[in-house]
């Protein structure tokens, strides 16, 4: 796989298109304009800059990773990847438009993808061309610097598409983790109900954001807390993975904590919008109660 199609050009898809070019991949990365594309691409060259200036990386592979980039408008351009890597916002809907719309232009002998961090695989390959070829790639952020894939197999995925797809993954310098096809996979299925606990904890008055935090951190030995962990994967996120577990299983115990549906509400949504569980307006994060 040499050729990697990456839509979505958000924090997400920046990074997977930062971390395969890093690794000598030639990527595009695609958007709903070329204008957003190549915002994000000069995103990825500042971040990258910035790198090479306090001595990170040498300034040639920061160089070389931004000119391996290509940002691109429209979805013509798509068949010339080996891999197509969906990595738009954490609505279904929105998805399998993109699949649909996308497939059109997949190579004949091409994967196509999805990072979704929740929504069933079996599902969404419906709407691509082969869902033999489609499958679950869902990197963890920020991408560059984490180490884990989680790689999930729709139930029609073909055994050459899972190898293949073990071989970019570790082209790239990332560990993975193999799960099967349900609500959450293994990591957020673990994770995102501990985060919506701490907003039910938060809710009750049990504790403060500020002791929440400190506690998960020094009694769990986190290296940040779950409201801080919270804002920084966005609220509005979360609250949507929360209702997908709930309408999936069934279960109660999937309910969303209804001061994290009130907060989205507020549209604090965390980090990118400049308040959530803390208020990011001044130089250091205050919590917000």
């Amino acid at each position: 796989m040499q050729t990697i199609a990456v839509i979505g050009a958000g924090q997400m898809g920046s990074g997977i298109a930062q971390v395969a070019a890093a690794s000598g991949k030639s990527v595009l990365l695609s958007d709903i304009s070329l204008a957003v594309a190549e915002a994000a691409h000069g995103k990825i060259e500042k971040g990258l800059m910035k790198l090479a200036e306090r001595g990170k990386i040498p300034a040639e592979d920061a160089v070389a990773t931004v000119s391996r980039i290509t940002p691109v408008g429209d979805y013509a351009r798509l068949g010339e990847a080996d891999l197509v890597i969906e990595a738009a916002t954490e609505r279904e809907d929105i998805k399998h438009k993109i699949f649909e719309a996308a497939g059109k232009h997949l190579g004949a002998s091409a994967i196509m993808a999805t990072n979704t961090s929740s929504i069933p695989i079996t599902r969404m390959a419906v709407s691509s061309p082969d869902p033999a070829r489609f499958i679950g790639i869902h990197f963890f952020n920020p991408v560059p610097l984490m180490k884990l894939v989680e790689v999930i197999p729709g139930l029609a995925t073909s055994v050459s598409t899972i190898e293949a797809v073990r071989g970019f993954v570790a082209d790239i310098g990332k560990e993975i983790v193999l799960s099967q096809d349900e609500p959450g996979f293994i990591v957020n299925r673990i994770f995102v109900p501990f985060i919506n606990e701490a907003a039910f904890v938060l809710g009750s008055g049990t504790g403060s954001i500020l002791d929440i935090d400190k506690g998960v951190k020094l009694g769990l030995n986190h290296p940040m807390g779950p409201l801080e962990l919270a804002d920084f994967i966005g609220l509005d996120t979360l609250l949507e993975i929360m209702k997908i577990y709930l309408a999936s299983t069934g279960d109660p115990k999937y309910r969303p904590a209804p001061l994290l549906q009130k907060y989205v509400e507020a549209g604090w949504l965390g980090r990118k919008s400049g308040r959530g569980f803390y208020d990011y307006s001044g130089e250091v994060p205050v919590p917000t109660r």
